[in-house]
């Protein structure tokens, strides 16, 4: 009997739902070009719409970062699927609507039913979940996606990076959400301890 163990193919599949915050999608997938994992993207209308209006880049700029991109209609795609392979994946910025429908298993979309197979096959999620402040519905949504064994991961600022424009809060953001992969990039500031720190 063949016992062999493969390891799993370098790619991991990359949604941008309609949050405001497309920058971080944009830049996640720049990092797994910079780490030479092949990326499969999908992103929902209402990101396009939030890319028009957060940045200057245009729907090419954006998918052509990507290794593969899927339509959001197309539930047939390979990413729909617990028999393609990969790290899993990440949705950055993830909307409160796509987390909610995430949660629920009743998806809509490629993008959620590709969120779903990754649960399902016990592979990381996480969630770069975009809003502020969160009500009890919200919470009580992420909970829920925690003990599915999602990760919540908000893009929050690091300080102690010392962050001196948007562009590193936003790496340092992106990097540490890859870090749950794994996947360790460059740009990303570790916490190396107290400065001026003595011992006793």
């Amino acid at each position: 009997m063949n016992v062999a163990v493969r390891n799993p193919p370098t790619r991991l599949v990359v949604g941008i739902s309609g949050a405001s915050g497309v920058i971080y999608g944009i830049r996640v997938l720049d990092a797994l070009k910079d780490l030479g994992v092949e990326s499969h993207l999908v992103v929902t209308r209402a990101a396009l719409l939030t890319l028009s209006q957060e940045t200057d880049f245009s729907a090419d700029d954006l998918t052509g970062r990507a290794s593969v991109v899927h339509k959001l209609a197309d539930v047939g795609a390979s990413i729909a699927s617990g028999s393609f392979r990969s790290l899993g994946m990440i949705v950055a910025p993830c909307s409160v609507r796509t987390m909610s429908e995430i949660a629920t298993g009743v998806t809509s979309t490629l993008l959620t039913r590709a969120a779903d197979v990754v649960l399902k096959e016990r592979r990381p999620l996480v969630l770069m979940v975009r809003e502020t402040p969160f009500h009890l519905g919200h919470l009580r949504t992420m909970t829920a996606l925690a003990e599915m064994g999602a990760t919540i991961a908000p893009p929050l600022p690091a300080f102690y990076a010392r962050p001196g424009s948007i562009d590193e809060m936003v790496d340092q953001s992106v990097g540490r959400a890859l870090d749950l992969f794994g996947l360790d990039w460059a740009p990303v500031k570790r916490w190396t301890g107290l400065k001026g720190a003595t011992s006793e």
